[in-house]
């Protein structure tokens, strides 16, 4: 998904010319005719007062005109700030003076009297946007405005992958967007809020995964909502008309995030939807091994028969029947049509092959022949 971002700002090769003209005129003309005539000016206004006054009026103008040449080159000459880059970030229209001293430290401007009154009588202080601003190599005044007026703000793209808890999109945003985990794990679990300003349940789930251009400086507030406003984006034709199979659609996208995070293969969600379909129906609990890892905080080692004895969570379906209480991960869109359609079968049972694919049974006697190969073919395997 692109967020559309203002055009950058650029010199042209014409403007160039400009400024080393003007700068020329300066230099080769405008300081020595201002000496003459004020040289000038002296041994006129001593031999005929009468005429001073003319000359007077003569040598200011030429003052004003050094004086608009001198703040022409000012403005409009680039100078090196050096290659690497240097940043300033602007949180709110309130922060431009302070960001204007930042500049100043770093040696982005080296006026800031000049650039504070620029921006103040054209009104750029009042409208700047938010955000992190790179400068870096030649650039004038001129460039610098103009990259705050048009928004040159710096961006990323962040990408969430399909299946992608919130915990984990949380460490992600810490690190690139410097977007505080805590902060983030409370609102993704602030019902309250969640059923107020989007009307579901939790953010669990409905941050849809997809590749996001993001800028610096955005708030929480708006990375959720256009993660949650895509999710409706991209969903809104699927729950657009009734769901045939019983399911409301945050039960769809709870199930969903289950198939995510069992499916290897896409091409097996709608049979590993089936089983969880046939379970739900028959009143067989769903044994879903990623719901109990999920009620864990999460385990960095394979899920053991002690954990699923020991934990009394909500989400342990191996103690509890029917659905978990919500989403486990950001499931994409192939994973909740498996969802909303799963392929028809009597499969109650599956196991992982090791290869990356699964083996269906329809009875547990079938369920556990499959996994006693599987064990042996891994014996082998761990042994050659």
């Amino acid at each position: 998904m692109n967020i559309n971002i203002p055009n950058k700002g650029s010199f042209r090769l014409y403007e160039y010319f400009l400024y080393w003209l003007v700068t020329l005129i300066l230099l080769a003309l405008a300081i020595p005719l201002v000496v003459f005539m004020f040289i000038g000016f002296l041994l006129r206004a001593m031999s005929n007062p009468a005429k001073s006054m003319g000359h007077l009026f003569g040598f200011i103008f030429i003052i004003l005109l050094v004086a608009a040449g001198y703040v022409a080159w000012k403005i409009f000459v680039p100078y090196d700030i050096g290659p690497q880059t240097k940043s300033v970030i602007i949180s709110q229209a309130t922060d431009f003076p302070q960001a204007i001293k930042d500049m100043k430290e770093q040696g982005i401007l080296r006026d800031i009297t000049l650039f504070r009154q620029i921006a103040v009588r054209t009104g750029l202080d009042k409208i700047i946007a938010p955000g992190r601003y790179d400068f870096s190599g030649r650039i004038s005044f001129y460039g610098i405005y103009q990259k705050f007026k048009n928004r040159d703000i710096a961006t990323l793209m962040l990408t969430i992958p399909e299946g992608l808890p919130a915990a984990r999109l949380a460490g992600l945003l810490a690190q690139r967007m410097h977007i505080d985990s805590a902060t983030f794990m409370t609102w993704v679990f602030d019902t309250a809020n969640a059923r107020q300003k989007y009307n579901i349940p939790s953010l669990e789930g409905y941050l849809f995964p997809e590749t996001y251009r993001l800028w610096y400086g955005m708030s929480l507030d708006q990375v959720v909502g256009l993660l949650v406003a895509e999710f409706f984006r991209r969903t809104g034709e699927l729950f657009g008309s009734p769901i045939s199979n019983k399911l409301t659609r945050d039960e769809i996208i709870t199930l969903a995030s289950i198939i995510e995070a069992e499916a290897t293969d896409i091409a097996e969600m709608g049979l590993i939807s089936s089983v969880y379909h046939n379970r739900l129906k028959k009143r067989i609990m769903l044994q879903a091994d990623p719901t109990v890892i999920y009620g864990l905080g999460g385990l960095s080692r394979p899920l053991n028969r002690r954990d699923i004895r020991l934990s009394d969570s909500p989400y342990n379906t191996y103690k509890k029947y029917g659905l978990p209480p919500g989403p486990i991960n950001s499931p994409g869109l192939a994973a909740i049509r498996a969802a909303m359609n799963p392929d028809s079968t009597e499969y109650l049972y599956f196991v992982a092959d090791g290869k990356g694919k699964h083996i269906f049974s329809k009875t547990l006697k079938e369920h556990n022949a499959a996994a006693d190969r599987v064990k042996r073919l891994a014996r082998l395997n761990s042994g050659s």
